[in-house]
């Protein structure tokens, strides 16, 4: 089996001294299936060690007067392969739409940069209502660029609650948002799960069979634990 993509979103957590420990601690058992997603201003530092990196946001404007925004051009020159667009935290916190959103995921892949587009319900009520008005964005965008672009499912309602789904309705899930991306838009795309996962529920997490990865988020700043996760997840897929 091809190792699953993994990618570690930092969120807003560590500081300088926090990071030079963490990379001191990670150097040369980082895997090339990882992608790492620090807060924005540590980047080059992981940069340096040479780590697949993603940004945890882009603004869709090229240039301008945008104050604390980040545009694709200067993401590009960073040397920064990925961009994650529309988590849940984004939309709740900075009242991003679903056009904000369509407007950086067109930006981002007319600009050769990889998309993780994070989609999720807040509940169980209508869930596949809200999946399908989520990847409404899709609707625009040619089957050229499918293998840039990656679906993060997370449930908003799993993410730092140390609730997840059962394996079947985690699976049930991603099989129908390939299934309807495919269908609806012609896009074959990867699809990976987020929200809440650890060291401890990863064993089960991983025998998710037509699960093509995991966004891990707190679990990711902690090297020791993060480390276990990306081992356990490799060892399996061998």
């Amino acid at each position: 089996m091809e190792n699953r993509i993994i990618i570690g979103n930092m969120k807003m957590y560590m500081n300088i001294s926090d990071i030079k420990y963490y990379l001191n601690d990670i150097e040369g058992k980082i895997t090339n299936n990882v992608i790492l997603a620090p807060t924005s201003i540590y980047i080059p530092y992981f940069l340096d060690k040479n780590y697949n990196i993603a940004i945890q946001n882009v603004y869709y404007e090229e240039n301008g007067p945008y104050t604390g925004e980040i545009s694709v051009s200067q993401i590009k020159n960073m040397g920064i392969d990925y961009v994650i667009i529309g988590h849940s935290e984004r939309r709740k916190y900075f009242f991003e739409t679903d056009n904000d959103i369509f407007k950086k995921v067109i930006k981002s892949l007319n600009n050769n940069l990889k998309v993780i587009i994070c989609i999720g319900e807040e509940n169980n009520i209508n869930k596949l209502e809200v999946l399908q008005k989520q990847l409404k964005i899709l609707s625009n965008i040619d089957n050229k660029y499918q293998d840039n672009i990656i679906i993060a499912y997370e449930p908003v309602w799993a993410i730092g609650t140390g609730v997840i789904p059962s394996n079947d309705d985690i699976s049930n899930t991603t099989d129908y948002i390939k299934k309807y991306v495919l269908n609806k838009f012609n896009l074959n795309l990867k699809v990976i799960y987020g929200g809440s996962i650890n060291e401890d529920n990863i064993s089960l997490l991983v025998k998710i069979d037509n699960i093509d990865g995991f966004m891990i988020g707190g679990s990711c700043t902690k090297s020791d634990k993060f480390l276990k996760i990306i081992s356990i997840i490799n060892e399996f897929d061998k």
